[in-house]
């Protein structure tokens, strides 16, 4: 890849704060997925649908060598969120985790409650025991630890079951987090669901930077944009059966103890389930190595991928793990514009070179 082809930063940045607007807990991920096909569309790309409702684009191959490895490279649209668990008696909801994550993380969380009929209703997360006037620090600290003692206070006139039931409200419904999703002045995007939307925009810069380029595949290529990541079983099934390389882009975890950084591509090397291949892991760090991409090899050991659950239901494949890392993972998120950059001259730079 030549040194001076470089990803639209104006391109990535407006994709992923758009696509962060659009809300997309597990399993209610239409919207974001529709955006993404247009997207994929729009680049002249072949897309069909899984049966899960996930999305599959063909890029366009140019010379390969006499075996060619088909390729998969894939990232997820589904986001935490959550469910309507209970319609309490005071006509507030009790909810149900989708995906996994600190109660306290939501705690005064703004959302977005959508009925089986399509109506959206706006709310506030909050302990249902929240003034410190009435029940004091102590006392709410201790609560917030529990999901069972939050509650969404809706935006409408209701305290009772009846007038929320009223409302078209039921057990079921989805709840998904007001992302908040911020550009700064410095470069930082910081935003709830960075994981893995951030991930999704290095893909489709990588897309659109090859276009620019007219740089293509030199191996059977496909991106899998999966949607039920957040509950483990988004990559374990609908890969393109030819696959034999699969490369998941997701976020890389920073924190104590972990060498991943805001402005650099993280490298995935062990997860919780185990090692990522180690032919795929070389081949990475030696390409950014020539285009000079910054990386970190990192273990995780409470994460897991769409890579690692495709191994898990017995994909015959290689799988590596790349992606920006990402601050206060599955919270309120933050990485630096360069990370996302980062990743995608790192996802050019593999499928263009043999």
């Amino acid at each position: 890849m030549s040194i001076n082809i470089q990803p639209n930063a104006d391109f990535i940045r407006e994709f992923l704060l758009n696509l962060l607007k659009i809300p997309s807990p597990t399993g209610n991920t239409e919207m974001a997925i529709a955006f993404v096909e247009a997207a994929c569309q729009r680049f002249n790309l072949e897309t069909y649908r899984t049966v899960k409702g996930s999305l599959v684009a063909k890029l366009p191959t140019g010379a390969v060598n006499n075996s060619p490895v088909p390729r998969t490279v894939m990232s997820h649209v589904d986001t935490l969120g959550a469910m309507v668990k209970e319609i309490k008696n005071n006509g507030r909801l009790r909810l149900t985790m989708l995906g996994g994550y600190a109660p306290l993380s939501i705690l005064g969380e703004y959302c977005q409650v959508e009925t089986a009929s399509g109506q959206l209703f706006t709310g506030t997360v909050l302990l249902s025991r929240q003034s410190v006037h009435i029940h004091g620090r102590n006392e709410i600290h201790q609560l917030a630890d529990s999901l069972d003692n939050l509650e969404v206070r809706l935006d409408v006139r209701t305290d009772s079951y009846l007038e929320t039931e009223e409302l078209g409200i039921a057990v079921g419904d989805f709840v998904a987090w007001d992302s908040r999703a911020q550009y700064t002045k410095a470069g930082f995007i910081k935003s709830r669901h960075l994981d893995d939307k951030a991930g999704v925009a290095a893909m489709l810069g990588a897309v659109e930077m090859m276009g620019r380029a007219q740089l293509t595949a030199t191996h059977p290529t496909y991106l899998y944009f999966t949607t039920y990541e957040e509950v483990g079983h988004g990559g374990a099934a609908g890969i393109p059966v030819d696959t034999q390389e699969l490369l998941a882009v997701d976020m890389g975890v920073i924190g104590e103890g972990q060498t991943s950084d805001e402005f650099s591509v993280s490298i995935c090397v062990k997860d919780a389930r185990g090692p990522y291949d180690l032919t795929m892991r070389r081949r990475l760090v030696n390409l950014a190595k020539a285009a000079n991409i910054p990386i970190n090899l990192d273990v995780y050991v409470n994460y897991s991928s769409d890579g690692s659950a495709a191994l898990a239901a017995g994909a015959d494949v290689r799988v590596a793990l790349i992606g920006p890392g990402v601050d206060a993972s599955h919270a309120y998120e933050r990485t630096h514009l360069d990370a996302v950059l980062h990743s995608s001259r790192l996802i050019t730079a593999y499928l263009t070179k043999p």
